[in-house]
């Protein structure tokens, strides 16, 4: 699959808008909402099956399993709602290239002659556009020769079409997380004392200190979250790394970090539901893995979801374990979740971190 991810006609309005200021609205709706404009006699088509399959697929990551966006599927008869179409924040355009449909024919106008050859040709068939009618807009263009077709390619793409709209959601949640305050002071000590940090909200509360890790706790009556972290010097190599090692690090070190008010309880990982790992694309130096599922409390009826980042500096041969979990029985985890996943691509490390002597090392 080839992504185009401008039109060429497109691009020199959006760069004279940020050399100019851009002024425009801002767009409506939910970051989790996804606005599908097809029309509507192909709301039941293996297209739109496709994009409720991906784009609306569930989260098995979560105790009750939720959709991964909330689908609103919309057809327009006029320009004017058309134009109401356009003031949202995440908006689908979908139909087969060359149809007789009002959304097929506005896909059809949008696209340049070369852009339509591609097209045709099958080598291009989704189009993201940023910010094109309101600020913080993300918009995709999906269309291909036949519905058959663009419902296998955006079946094929799930990853790379689904994962550009959360990479686009993780930016919005930043700005939203820290907008009510940001303890810059924790950051700045992690950084100074043990030369990593993360980004914290405004209200985690530190519980623990110790020379290689560190809990916060976020405590609400019906939402109780928390975070910790642990890291070792002297990892000369990352190869160990992988699912089952992840895993059982994981639980060791929580069997100390994170105990139940029973005796001897402790919240380890429950291996009865999905676990998903996946390697993090970064733009700097590091390593990351990060793994989604469910803990659960040991000799206590309590669970909740987590969301775990290993990371590996290779310039300073260090390792950290940085992870999220909450308990709320009664709210819906999908938003928390997706927080979680932010907060722990803020990471970073000190590449100039001063290594204890070591001759090297195995996996810690």
């Amino acid at each position: 699959m080839k992504l185009l991810h401008w039109f060429t006609p497109l691009l020199f309005i959006v760069l004279l808008a940020s050399c100019s200021g851009d002024y425009r609205p801002k767009s409506i709706g939910a970051v989790d909402e996804v606005i599908v404009v097809m029309d509507s006699t192909q709301w039941n088509s293996d297209t739109a099956m496709a994009i409720r399959e991906t784009f609306g697929g569930l989260i098995e990551t979560v105790p009750t399993p939720e959709n991964a966006y909330d689908l609103t599927f919309r057809d327009f008869k006029n320009n004017r709602q058309l134009e109401q179409l356009k003031e949202f924040k995440n908006v689908i355009f979908a139909g087969p290239i060359g149809d007789s449909t009002n959304v097929s024919r506005f896909i059809n106008g949008i696209l340049s002659d070369e852009v339509e050859g591609r097209v045709r040709a099958g080598e291009s068939f989704a189009f993201p556009l940023r910010d094109q009618w309101v600020r913080d807009q993300w918009t995709l263009i999906l269309t291909s020769t036949s519905d058959e077709a663009l419902a296998e390619n955006i079946v094929n793409s799930e990853e790379e079409l689904v994962g550009h709209l959360r990479e686009r959601e993780f930016e919005r949640r930043k700005e939203n997380i820290y907008r009510r305050g940001e303890q810059v002071a924790i950051s700045d000590s992690l950084w100074e004392e043990h030369g990593w940090k993360v980004r914290m909200q405004h209200d985690y509360i530190q519980v623990i200190d110790t020379t290689d890790a560190v809990m916060f706790r976020r405590y609400l009556p019906d939402n109780n979250r928390w975070m910790w972290a642990w890291w070792q010097d002297g990892v000369d190599s990352a190869d160990f790394i992988n699912r089952e090692w992840i895993n059982a690090k994981r639980d060791s070190l929580m069997e100390q970090l994170v105990q139940g008010e029973r005796e001897g309880s402790y919240v380890t990982t429950d291996y009865r539901r999905p676990l998903e790992m996946r390697e993090i694309d970064r733009e700097d130096r590091l390593m990351g893995f990060e793994t989604k599922g469910l803990w659960r409390m040991t000799n206590d009826y309590m669970g909740g979801p987590f969301v775990h980042f290993t990371y590996y500096d290779p310039l300073t041969d260090r390792l950290f374990m940085v992870e999220y979990a909450q308990f709320a029985p009664s709210v819906k985890k999908r938003r928390f979740v997706r927080q979680f996943q932010t907060m722990g691509r803020t990471f970073e490390s000190d590449s100039t971190w001063n290594q204890p002597e070591s001759s090297g090392s195995t996996a810690p």
